[in-house]
């Protein structure tokens, strides 16, 4: 019965082992993903998502015995990086946002994942404001309000959530720090139109 008993552990000990080496490896594919979108390299980053979502599809199959590790916090984690991946991806493309479903991720991992996804939008917005192109990073703060105010109702155990409540306060500080750069911004772009303005007409007339 012992002996048993230790076979059960050993195999299952293999199979964590397994696992966490392929959590580590779905996060390193996604966070290069990541890095390609903000580095706007969109055929790349498309093609390590789709390396990525294999990867996660075989860690998956790989504890399908085992339901506690599938719930252990190395997975979920990687899972929460895929649709973070994702969701990013989704977001500055245009395109229709992934559910759960297609990602096979856990609504907590989920709704943790959309919401790191949405606090990646504030390098969009300051790359933007850096490139004299304020008004265009207001979509991407418009897109962070949106995902914050529904992330925000949902009141629910930390159990549950897999600590939404705090990645939700995280988006809420990027959100808002993301708003105060984005009105000094315009603010500055305003004055700096104003003052063109001014120098204009005072040249045309000193020339009168």
């Amino acid at each position: 019965m012992i002996e048993e008993i230790r076979a059960g552990f050993t195999a299952k000990n293999q199979v964590r082992d397994v696992t966490l080496s392929r959590s580590r490896e779905l996060i390193r594919f996604c966070a290069l993903s990541i890095r390609a979108v903000h580095r706007h390299e969109w055929d790349e980053a498309a093609s390590l998502l789709r390396t990525a979502a294999a990867a996660a599809a075989v860690m998956a199959a790989d504890v399908t015995d085992y339901p506690d590790l599938y719930e252990a916090g190395y997975t979920q984690d990687a899972l929460k990086e895929l649709v973070e991946a994702h969701v990013l991806y989704a977001f500055v493309r245009g395109e229709d946002l992934p559910g759960p479903a297609e990602l096979a991720a856990p609504p907590a991992a989920y709704l943790n994942g959309l919401a790191e996804a949405a606090s990646e939008l504030r390098r969009f917005a300051l790359d933007l404001i850096r490139l004299g192109r304020t008004t265009e990073g207001e979509p991407y703060l418009a897109l962070m309000d949106e995902v914050y105010s529904h992330l925000v109702t949902m009141d629910f155990p930390d159990a549950l959530t897999g600590g939404l409540r705090r990645t939700t306060d995280v988006l809420r500080g990027v959100l808002e720090r993301t708003r105060g750069d984005l009105t000094v911004a315009v603010r500055q772009e305003e004055l700096q139109a104003a003052l063109r303005a001014f120098e204009q007409q005072a040249g045309r007339l000193e020339g009168s």
